[in-house]
C-alpha cells in the first residue's frame, strides 16, 4: 500500500515540476512585455508564492466558504457523523475530520485540508438524500482515503499553481499584445522584425500554456482516484456500496453550483460531467465513471489484491494499478448488504426529511409544530412576536 502511495507521489512530483516549468516560461515571456526577463520571472514567482501561502493556510476555509458549507456535530446529523467516525477508525486516521454539509441538490462530495490533523469532509444535501448507509459509507471512505494518502494538500497546491498560470497567461498575453504594437511601430522605422516573431511565439505560448497545465493537473488527479476507490472498498469491506453510489451520482443531472475548473479534480466525480453516465466517461478530471464502477463490481473480495485483479480484468490484462510489493495473498471477505428497514436503515423519503430538518436547523430556522400537524419554519430574520398557521389559522408565539 505504501509503495502505491509513494509511486503516486513520485508521479505527482514529476507532473507538478512540469507545471512549474510552464510557470517559469510564462514569467520569461511576461518579462518581454517589461523589457526585463528578470522582472517577469519575479512577478510570476511572487504571484505564485502569495497564492500558495493563501492556499496552504486558508485554502480549505476558502473552498468550504465558497460552497456555503455548514459544519455539523454528532447531534446535528447522527447518521452522517457515525459513518464518518466508522471510516475514520477503519482507515486508522488519528484525528476525526471535520464534517460539513453543502446545501445543494447536486450529488457530490470532496475532502480538503493541508494534513490529516486539519482535514474536512464535505457532502452535499442532495447526496445525503439519495444514498443509503452502505452507499454513504463508500463515498465517505473514498474521501477519507484521500486524506489518509495526503492527496488533498497536493491537489489544493496544484490548483493554486494552475490558477497562477491561467492568471499570468491571461494578463500577460494582453500586456504582450499592447506592448507589441509599439515594437511594430519602432521596427517599421528601423528594423527589429525579430520582435514581431518573439511576440507571436509568446502569444501562442500564453494561449497554450493554461491548456497544458490543466492537462497535467488532470493527469495528477486521475491516477489517485483508483487508489481512493481501492482504499474505500477495503475500509468498508463492501465494494458494491461505492459502486452503487457512483452509479447514482453518474445518472444524476444536477451540477454543483460553486464548482470551478481549478477545483474539479477534488470532487468524487467531475462536477462538470454530462447529463448521463456515458457522457461522464468523456471527463478528463477523473477516470471514466463506468470503468470505476465495473472494477468495483468485478472484485471478488475487498482487498487491494482483488481490486488489482478486477482492474486487470476490466482492462483485458496488462499492468495493474497496485504495485506487486503491496499485494498479498490475504483475502478480505465482502460483508453482507443492509436492507431498508433493517438496523435502522432509512428509505429515501425518510432521508429527505432528515436532511431537510438538518438544513433548516443549521440555517437557524425555528420550527413550530402546529396542532393541525403543520410544521412552521420561522427564519432568523423574522421579528414579529407571533405567527399564524396558513393551514388552520391558529396563532403561535415565536
Amino acid at each position: 500500500m505504501w509503495e502505491q502511495i509513494r509511486s503516486n507521489q513520485i508521479r505527482s512530483v514529476v507532473l507538478t515540476i512540469g507545471m512549474g516549468v510552464l510557470l517559469i516560461l510564462i514569467g520569461y515571456f511576461l518579462g518581454l512585455a517589461f523589457d526585463s526577463v528578470v522582472a517577469g520571472l519575479v512577478i510570476a514567482i511572487l504571484v505564485w508564492a502569495i497564492l500558495s501561502l493563501i492556499g496552504y493556510f486558508q485554502g480549505d476555509s476558502i473552498l468550504l466558504s465558497m460552497h456555503g458549507a455548514k459544519k455539523i456535530g454528532p447531534d446535528d446529523h447522527p447518521r452522517l457523523y457515525n459513518v464518518v467516525e466508522e471510516m475514520k477508525i477503519a482507515s486508522g486516521l488519528e484525528k476525526m475530520p471535520d464534517i460539513y454539509i453543502i446545501d445543494d441538490p447536486a450529488l457530490n462530495a470532496f475532502a480538503t485540508g493541508r494534513d490529516p490533523n486539519r482535514a474536512s469532509v464535505a457532502i452535499t444535501s442532495g447526496l445525503l438524500q439519495k444514498l443509503n448507509r452502505d452507499e454513504l459509507q463508500g463515498v465517505i471512505a473514498h474521501e477519507i482515503s484521500h486524506i489518509k494518502n495526503r492527496d488533498v494538500l497536493l491537489m489544493a497546491m496544484c490548483s493554486v499553481l494552475l490558477g497562477t498560470i491561467v492568471i499570468l497567461a491571461y494578463y500577460g498575453s494582453r500586456f504582450l499584445f499592447f506592448s507589441g504594437a509599439g515594437s511594430r511601430r519602432s521596427s517599421s522605422r528601423g528594423g527589429g522584425g525579430g520582435n514581431i516573431i518573439i511576440l507571436v511565439v509568446a502569444l501562442v505560448f500564453m494561449i497554450l500554456a493554461p491548456i497544458f497545465a490543466q492537462l497535467i493537473y488532470f493527469a495528477i488527479s486521475r491516477r489517485r482516484e483508483y487508489l481512493a476507490d481501492a482504499s474505500g472498498a477495503l475500509y468498508t469491506r463492501y465494494p458494491e456500496g461505492l459502486a452503487s453510489a457512483l452509479e447514482k451520482i453518474g445518472l444524476s443531472t444536477g451540477q454543483l453550483k460553486a464548482a470551478n475548473k481549478a477545483t474539479a479534480p477534488m470532487y468524487i466525480v467531475n462536477p462538470f460531467r454530462g447529463k448521463s453516465l456515458q457522457a461522464s466517461d468523456l471527463t478528463s478530471t477523473h477516470p471514466p465513471l463506468s470503468e470505476r464502477i465495473r472494477i468495483l463490481r468485478a472484485m471478488a473480495g475487498a482487498s487491494f489484491n482483488e481490486y488489482d485483479q478486477a482492474y486487470r480484468q476490466v482492462h483485458g490484462g496488462g499492468q495493474g494499478v497496485i504495485p506487486a510489493a503491496s499485494l498479498t495473498a490475504e483475502t478480505v471477505p465482502v460483508r453482507t448488504l443492509r436492507l431498508e428497514g433493517e438496523t435502522g436503515e432509512l428509505n429515501e423519503i425518510q432521508r429527505a426529511r432528515e436532511t431537510s430538518d438538518v438544513m433548516w436547523r443549521l440555517s437557524n430556522y425555528k420550527t413550530i409544530a402546529c396542532n393541525c400537524g403543520a410544521r412552521l419554519r420561522v427564519p432568523p430574520q423574522f421579528k414579529q412576536p407571533q405567527i399564524k398557521c396558513p393551514h388552520c389559522g391558529r396563532t403561535h408565539q415565536v
